[in-house]
């Protein structure tokens, strides 16, 4: 079972505590960029797409994202069409071991089934 370390939250007190892994669907490896927006705040970055499943992706970035925070985002997909355009909801954050980086994990909204299968296809070739 794959094991991630994130930022404890007020509940769990100060310091970093251990997630299991409790994903449903199968998760496949990807490496696209992506561009998101926080809808609220109006605050815009860039990620790298580093692994997606049916309802969720794992991303990398230099941002600090908290759970809850609505994000539109669009996925660089490298099959000549344009970027795919989905909204999601940040689940988790946690930083990367000797990084600035963070590790997110999103759900994604309502992604089309024919959407999906462009990245699913798309990450055949990485």
């Amino acid at each position: 079972m794959l094991k991630y370390f994130c930022e404890a939250t007020e509940s769990h007190g100060k310091g970093k505590i251990e997630m299991e892994d409790r994903r449903v669907f199968e998760r496949k490896n990807i490496n696209f960029p992506l561009r998101f927006l926080d809808p609220t705040s109006g605050k815009e970055g860039r990620a790298e797409a580093v692994d997606i499943s049916a309802n969720g992706l794992g991303l990398v970035t230099k941002e600090n994202l908290t759970a809850h925070t609505p994000l539109e985002m669009w996925l660089y997909i490298p099959d000549h069409h344009a970027p795919l355009y989905t909204r999601a909801e940040v689940i988790w954050s946690g930083s990367l071991a000797d990084t600035a980086k963070k590790r997110v994990g999103v759900k994604l909204g309502k992604a089309g089934l024919m959407d999906l299968g462009r990245v699913w296809r798309a990450g055949r070739r990485v």
